[in-house]
């Protein structure tokens, strides 16, 4: 794991980490959850999952979280720091297919990056739990500018998220079929974790969740991924 920087013009620079291995078929930009940064065990266990895919990962700080603030950044903010992140990725790992995405609220400035034309060249979105609404608080508005991404986009999703309804999400990946792929993680919760009645650890949640995303990448970038 190297540490790298991304540089964001105007609004200075953020800190990141690339797993890459050698035999990286693709990367994946990779942003952390509104509470927790880019070193989050979790994140770190998932980049260590996909190098043993093959798949590469570029982490990186949203600014308020470099900052060492609680608040986190606005979409005029926090999107173009996506933006920086996808260059930062493609230039590091040149010629190697790009995909993006993050942890809850990572993933939403992701996705609100790639409707505003930012993420010019990714393949496609995973989101490692979408927060399509506050607990407690249902609706769907936050994926209103879901219909402005015309990439193909991942929603690995828990059973149990409270930030996520499946009686909203489920039809609103349904709309937006055949761009949105939906992989429920049964009993998951926000964090992907399951009640210990399932008999499944959480290493097996991760391999769920990897392999998953290997498979929905595939096709995205079929005749570069080594037979």
């Amino acid at each position: 794991m190297s540490e790298i920087s991304v540089e964001l013009g105007s609004l200075g620079r953020v800190s990141g980490l690339l797993e890459l291995p050698a035999d990286a078929w693709l990367i994946y930009v990779l942003a952390h959850g509104a509470g927790a940064g880019m070193r989050h065990k979790f994140l770190e266990s998932t980049a260590v999952a996909l190098a043993g895919r093959g798949v590469a990962t570029l982490r990186y700080q949203f600014s308020y979280m470099e900052a060492g603030q609680k608040r986190p950044d606005s979409p005029q903010v926090a999107e173009p720091t996506v933006a920086a992140a996808v260059r930062r990725a493609a230039d590091l790992v040149p010629g190697v297919p790009i995909i993006a995405g993050g942890k809850s609220f990572g993933g939403r400035m992701t996705s609100g990056a790639a409707a505003r034309g930012l993420l010019a060249g990714v393949k496609g979105l995973a989101f490692l739990g979408f927060p399509l609404h506050p607990p407690g608080q249902p609706g769907t508005q936050r994926a209103d500018h879901l219909d402005q991404v015309k990439v193909p986009m991942l929603f690995l999703q828990g059973t149990r998220d409270p930030f996520a309804r499946l009686d909203l999400l489920t039809p609103l990946c349904r709309r937006l079929e055949p761009r949105s792929t939906l992989h429920l993680i049964e009993g998951g919760d926000h964090s992907f974790n399951v009640p210990k009645s399932s008999g499944r650890s959480p290493a097996v949640i991760l391999e769920e969740i990897a392999d998953t995303l290997v498979r929905w990448a595939h096709p995205l970038v079929r005749g570069t991924v080594p037979a």
